[in-house]
């Protein structure tokens, strides 16, 4: 369901939490964004979801992760399908290439590869997540927090729409 800013804004705490935990599985990432309510507009709110969600580290970060798929693999949820679609058209070699590169990059790093797949073919996911596996733990742990951060906006910018035309 869509919300303009100022329904997110004056909505129940709870029904904010709800919204913000579609796009990200982090409690403490949700808490802290519904709290700072109001933003009084869109970018506001994109800005400091996408920030709060890039600073994410230890077990808010895992839990962040949590609620990402594998890239290739049948997603659970709708967003996560949605950003993975040109998956679905992929070869059978290329998914397996794939599917072995989440392996070496779960083995390597302890958590699943995270990018931003919308916008992105199969190949250019390999591709990234080949180059990622070259990176050491510290390197990889910033990108992935930037890859959270784009992802929760992305998501975000679905679920939250600009204020209506008049309103102050």
């Amino acid at each position: 369901m869509h919300h303009t800013i100022t329904e997110f804004d004056t909505m129940p705490e709870d029904d904010a939490m709800a919204v913000l935990l579609e796009c990200c599985e982090s409690l403490s990432w949700a808490r802290s964004v519904a709290a700072a309510r109001p933003y009084g507009s869109r970018s506001a709110l994109l800005d400091d979801a996408g920030d709060a969600a890039g600073r994410l580290t230890g077990t808010d970060l895992d839990d962040a992760l949590a609620g990402h798929p594998r890239i290739g693999e049948r997603a659970d949820n709708a967003s996560s399908r949605r950003e993975q679609a040109a998956v679905t058209t992929a070869d059978a070699d290329l998914l397996e290439r794939i599917a072995a590169g989440n392996r070496a990059y779960e083995e390597k790093f302890g958590h699943v590869y995270l990018v931003r797949a919308a916008g992105r073919s199969a190949s250019e996911l390999l591709t990234i997540l080949e180059h990622r596996l070259g990176n050491d733990p510290q390197t990889e742990q910033r990108e992935v927090r930037c890859a959270l951060a784009d992802i929760t906006r992305l998501r975000l910018e679905r679920l939250i729409t600009a204020i209506p035309e008049g309103t102050p």
